[in-house]
């Protein structure tokens, strides 16, 4: 067979190190009883652990060559081997709306992307494991007050319980990324709703984190404007990654009612008496 070269746009790059690949398939075990999705097989590195584990396992690979090889090397799922870009998919149609474990070595490049994707869909993904960038991976399993806390740790954290399993070096990979990589397991919490609005907490946490050196009071102004009252409150003396995600929830609530508030208040202009 013929092997598949690297592609650097695609962010390709293939593990070698066999017991690291057997590791990162045990991570889905937690959830024995699930089908397994996976990410980006490449040349089935981890694909031939999964395999082994007597589940139905489907595959992702946008790469036409590494589908070509995983299509001669694993004849057994010749059924299950998607052609497809993993963040344009439909993932309620996979596994006919049942719930299943996402796993994989995932592209550096949009690992970010897939995630969010996952949060999109997490009604159906009770599990997500895999390995990422080092650096990535401590920032979603970062905690308030850390400098790494941001964004990606409260959406992510808001819904699962976060674990840094293992830290993988860059040598045991072709070609060797520049950075370290790691992996994590992320499974669903018990929340079923937040209490607050999703929509508007995703908005508070990004607008907040983008100018994360500023105190609340001045980085929340892009929603509430500049002479909100509300801004007087002894929380908003704090910066972003001091909140955990109780207090972003409790945050995006006060933020609701400061604009329900402002919109009661505001005077009809001229044809609208």
């Amino acid at each position: 067979m013929k092997l598949v070269k690297p592609k650097k746009f695609l962010g390709q790059h293939f593990l070698k190190d066999l017991k690291v690949a057997q590791d990162i398939a045990d991570t889905v075990d937690t959830f024995p009883e699930l089908p397994i999705l996976e990410v980006g097989p490449g040349m089935g590195v981890l694909t031939q652990f999964l395999v082994k584990k007597d589940r139905l396992i489907k595959v992702v690979e946008v790469d036409y060559e590494s589908v070509a090889y995983l299509r001669e090397a694993y004849p057994s799922l010749e059924d299950h081997i998607i052609e497809d870009d993993f963040l344009k998919m439909n993932l309620h149609r996979l596994f006919d709306g049942k719930p299943f474990v996402l796993t994989g070595n995932y592209p550096y490049n949009i690992s970010s992307q897939i995630f969010f994707k996952m949060l999109d869909n997490k009604d159906i993904v009770p599990c997500c494991t895999g390995m990422i960038q080092k650096e990535v991976a401590e920032r979603i399993a970062a905690g308030p007050g850390s400098k790494t806390y941001g964004i990606l740790s409260v959406l992510i954290q808001a819904w699962y319980k976060v674990e840094y399993l293992f830290t993988v070096s860059e040598h045991v990979f072709n070609p060797p990324p520049k950075v370290k990589s790691a992996v994590i397991r992320m499974t669903r919490n018990e929340t079923k709703e937040l209490g607050c609005d999703e929509k508007l907490f995703k908005q508070v946490v990004k607008t907040t984190f983008n100018q994360r050196r500023k105190t609340l009071r001045n980085s929340i102004k892009p929603i509430l404007g500049k002479d909100c009252p509300l801004t007087e409150d002894i929380l908003f003396n704090k910066r972003p990654e001091q909140l955990s995600v109780a207090e972003f929830i409790d945050l995006t609530n006060k933020v609701e009612e400061a604009l329900k508030t402002a919109g009661n208040n505001q005077q009809p202009t001229d044809g609208q008496q």
